[in-house]
């Protein structure tokens, strides 16, 4: 018999879940239904915080009741996974998905550097490169807990392993590009002009402040003080804790391109972001994601490509590497990006490319 196929919306959810008529359901196993109401099927939950709470009272993971990797990656799952931001949880479940039938009858203590090897060779003709390599980061990760709950005493594969080489990204968005994104023509219908109004605004505020779409949504008004902008990058706030101040300049540009999006309806009063929807709502939630925005940056940049010179379509990250890109020095563009290791700035950032003067022999410099 085929095995069972899931539904997309299924894909990314821990094994046996499913999400059905509004809400997460877990298939029981069977031999297990005592421990869930006598059910076959327990609905966890509307929201994925309910639903993996409710299974975390269920299992009542412990370091005893790890016997295998497959026992360690539900644990993961349950109180690790959840913690981090939108995208990752996302790109963490399905790296779990593909560990799981290769890794998850092992013992955590016998995941060696060889087995590690093998699956970057095997999964190279199913997967791509960045994909096979966030699985291996997050194999690595999962030993590292599986040493922080007592069930090995060191991750084997630290030091001894290495990943694919990848290429960063090398799109980089020239000047004349970003001029005739904003001289774009506004729409006369006023629901389509708000969208390329702010998208535009939106647009001149990320290269003026190099901030990630994340820390840019989740601006609030009060950030915005005598001083500059104050932010706490999402990303890095619970590692490296780095605090920015963006000064306003000496010429009033930034105040003035934040009161322009301020006066952009609906009216912000009290604590609300500086970005919102036609609605007042933010654009991002609390778990990070962003449709709304995502969905905006997409008709926007339709528009873009139809409309004016723009032949290479961009994406909304390659402005911030235009940010560092056009910085005068690696270490501004680093301090300017919030980056404690300037090396992810010039590897992944700073696009533009070397410009040499040619070797004329017999001629002095």
């Amino acid at each position: 018999m085929a095995p069972y196929a899931r539904r997309p919306e299924n894909k990314s959810l821990p094994e046996r879940w499913r999400f059905k008529h509004g809400a997460y359901y877990y298939r029981v196993p069977p031999g297990s239904e005592s421990l869930w109401d006598g059910k076959t099927e327990f609905r966890l939950g509307k929201s994925l915080q309910e639903a993996y709470r409710a299974w975390s009272d269920r299992l009542n993971a412990d370091q005893s009741k790890i016997g295998n990797m497959g026992q360690l990656m539900d644990r993961y799952a349950l109180e690790i996974v959840p913690t981090k931001a939108t995208k990752s949880q996302e790109s963490n479940r399905l790296s779990l998905r593909r560990l799981r039938p290769v890794f998850g009858h092992m013992h955590p203590a016998k995941v060696l550097p060889r087995h590690y090897n093998q699956y970057k060779h095997t999964a190279a003709g199913k997967f791509g490169k960045t994909s096979i390599n966030r699985d291996l980061e997050v194999l690595s990760h999962l030993l590292t807990m599986a040493v922080e709950w007592g069930v090995i005493d060191k991750n084997p594969l630290i030091g001894q392993v290495k990943k694919h080489r990848t290429r960063p990204r090398d799109r980089l968005v020239e000047d004349w590009e970003i001029a005739e994104v904003l001289g774009l023509e506004i729409p006369k219908d006023k629901r389509t002009a708000r969208t390329v109004n702010l998208a535009k605004l939106y647009v001149r505020f990320k290269l003026m402040t190099g901030l990630r779409r994340s820390d840019i949504l989740r601006l609030r008004v009060p950030e915005l003080r005598d001083d500059g902008i104050h932010v706490q990058p999402h990303k890095t706030k619970d590692s490296t804790g780095i605090r920015l101040i963006i000064e306003w300049d000496p010429a009033g540009e930034l105040r003035e391109l934040v009161d322009e999006i301020l006066r952009l309806p609906p009216r912000r009063v009290g604590d609300v972001p500086l970005f919102v929807t036609r609605e007042g709502m933010p654009y991002i939630k609390e778990s990070g994601s962003a449709n709304a925005f995502d969905s905006l940056w997409q008709r926007f940049m339709d528009r873009v490509m139809k409309e004016t010179k723009v032949k290479d379509r961009f994406q909304e990250r390659d402005l911030r590497a235009k940010v560092a890109s056009d910085s005068d020095t690696l270490q501004e563009a680093s301090q300017r990006l919030g980056h404690a290791d300037s090396a992810i700035t010039q590897r992944v950032y700073r696009r533009k490319p070397v410009r040499v003067q040619p070797l004329i022999k017999g001629k002095s410099t």
